[in-house]
């Protein structure tokens, strides 16, 4: 969700510097004080960081609280919502019926999902399970995900299989990295139709147990006591504020599973044996040769010049980001929803690996990338960069650049307030073909906007500039508000509406800029 603005501040702020030696790798206790510095720099309510080197737990622990009302203290076992950190989980259980012969990376998507539709007959006929996984698609950058954000949409899988046929390609196929998270739903569905059980029930049974994930979860819809967990933070209005848990999605192949940097320790560790577990890593939970191909780069992405790790390759797997650090290979990717924010990080050559989830939106993913890279750096002998500092400051402008477009925009509407409007000219039935009907009406004297299959986007319309109207939707867990620019016909009547993001800090899976809504009949 954060990765594409945080690698450009990466390549930005590295290529001014060269490296030095440290004395010596990071102790449990500078890892203490590394992450209390940094929770307390970017406003989080709390974290919690393990470590493994050279097939061992070298250090898990919890910072901070569960919740900022309870006081609770988080620990190892406090479980997090770890969103995109799944989609490697999603991934693993496929090399397992590779591993089978149930399948094979090759296979179409037809094969096994024969109503399956893309853009255009030869992408849809060439689609294969590998396509589903490495983000080549063709289609743009979070294309569909407001079928999943906010949560509470009445979304079914039939309609994330159905959508993709709607989606006008940005790109050649298989030629350019988009990130995509739909087409993961869609590799969860395949499991579910070769293995005969649910993605759930699959990555619970085949992954979790043999590992002994005990306090683990493939959904949220099965943790037994919600206020165990860590609860989800954010900090868009400039105080910490708890607010809800995402709810169960579609499956929970693209960001589903819940899990703690104890059971996450033993996840880290089975991908640094090669696929090994067991007390004589006696047992195999998917081959050398299948981890190969999850470590090898499908889709090629830019790469980060700077002196300070000496990039040569960056691009992704099937499940992981995979570049290279010092001549290390680097295998790693984050997660986010709402309030909840993680990284996994393993440098195969030195057999390390850090997991780290937080509990607050936005400062989150400051804490986990800037103790990540401090750690990295201690183990790379590179030199104390300050990274919580920088991180720091670099949110601090984004935030306010981004807060001051916003203002701006709000500020211009207030002073539009009293623009005479012909709302009987625009209020109707809108319909947009993946994403369903929407409705402008009046509510009381208030033009307003609401969607009727993801409940939560709806919110009053101030008028802003010429065709265009400001939305700010009731829903306040991310900061999502949006633009809707009415087309007229010749009499100044609505004929369809487009929208886009109104802030430039707004998550990519708000994709309203895909949308299409073309008035129907009332």
């Amino acid at each position: 969700m954060t990765k594409i603005k945080l690698s450009l501040f990466i390549i930005t702020i590295t290529t001014l510097f060269a490296s030095s030696n440290l004395s010596g790798q990071i102790t449990s206790k500078e890892v203490d004080v590394l992450v209390g510095n940094a929770i307390e720099k970017f406003h989080v309510a709390g974290a919690a960081v393990a470590i493994v080197k050279d097939g061992k737990v070298i250090h898990k622990k919890g910072y901070g609280v569960k919740s900022i009302d309870t006081k609770s203290l988080i620990d190892e076992h406090t479980n997090f919502e770890i969103a995109s950190n799944s989609k490697a989980f999603t991934t693993a259980a496929l090399s397992i019926l590779v591993d089978e012969g149930k399948l094979s990376w090759d296979d179409h998507v037809k094969k096994y999902i024969p109503e399956f539709k893309m853009y255009n007959d030869y992408v849809t006929e060439n689609f294969t399970i590998e396509d589903l996984l490495c983000h080549r698609s063709g289609l743009g950058l979070g294309a569909g995900d407001l079928m999943m954000f906010p949560d509470g949409t009445d979304f079914t899988i039939k309609d994330v299989i159905k959508s993709f046929q709607y989606f006008a390609p940005v790109s050649g196929f298989r030629t350019q990295f988009n990130y995509d998270n739909q087409l993961y739903l869609v590799a969860g569905e395949v499991i579910a139709r070769v293995s005969g059980m649910s993605w759930e029930a699959f990555i619970q049974k085949r992954i979790m147990e043999p590992l002994q994930m005990q306090n683990s979860f493939s959904s949220i819809s099965q943790v037994k006591d919600i206020n165990l967990m860590a609860s989800p933070h954010s900090s868009e209005s400039g105080s910490i504020k708890k607010i809800s848990l995402y709810g169960a999605m579609v499956n929970g192949a693209a960001g589903g599973i819940v899990s703690n940097v104890d059971d996450m320790s033993k996840w880290m560790l089975v991908q640094l044996n090669k696929g090994k577990y067991g007390s004589g890593l006696d047992k195999q939970l998917f081959t050398k040769e299948r981890q190969n191909e999850m470590w090898t780069i499908h889709t090629v992405d830019q790469i980060n010049p700077n002196p300070r790790y000496n990039q040569h390759f960056n691009g992704y797997g099937l499940g992981w980001n995979l570049s290279d650090m010092k001549g290390n290979l680097s295998v790693s990717h984050t997660g986010g929803l709402p309030g909840m924010l993680s990284i996994v990080t393993m440098i195969p050559d030195l057999n390390l690996g850090i997991v780290i989830l937080t509990n607050t939106e936005n400062g989150g993913s400051g804490v986990f990338s800037s103790v990540s890279q401090t750690i990295i750096d201690s183990y790379l002998g590179l030199n104390d960069f300050g990274w919580v500092d920088k991180y720091a400051a670099y949110f601090k402008s984004q935030k306010e650049s981004g807060d001051d477009v916003t203002k701006k925009v709000w500020e211009t509407a207030s002073k539009a307030k009293n623009t005479t409007i012909k709302n009987e000219d625009l209020i109707g039935l809108y319909e947009d073909k993946w994403f369903g009907k929407i409705e402008v009406f009046l509510k009381g004297n208030q033009l307003w906007f609401k969607s009727y299959r993801s409940p939560k986007l709806n919110g009053p319309m101030s008028f802003y500039k010429a065709n265009t109207f400001a939305i700010k939707w009731d829903y306040k867990d991310m900061n999502c508000d949006a633009f809707a620019m009415f087309n007229l016909d010749e009499n100044g009547k609505a004929q369809s509406i487009k929208m886009k993001g109104i802030s430039p800090n707004i998550d990519f899976s708000f994709d309203f800029q895909d949308l299409n809504l073309q008035r129907i009949k009332n």
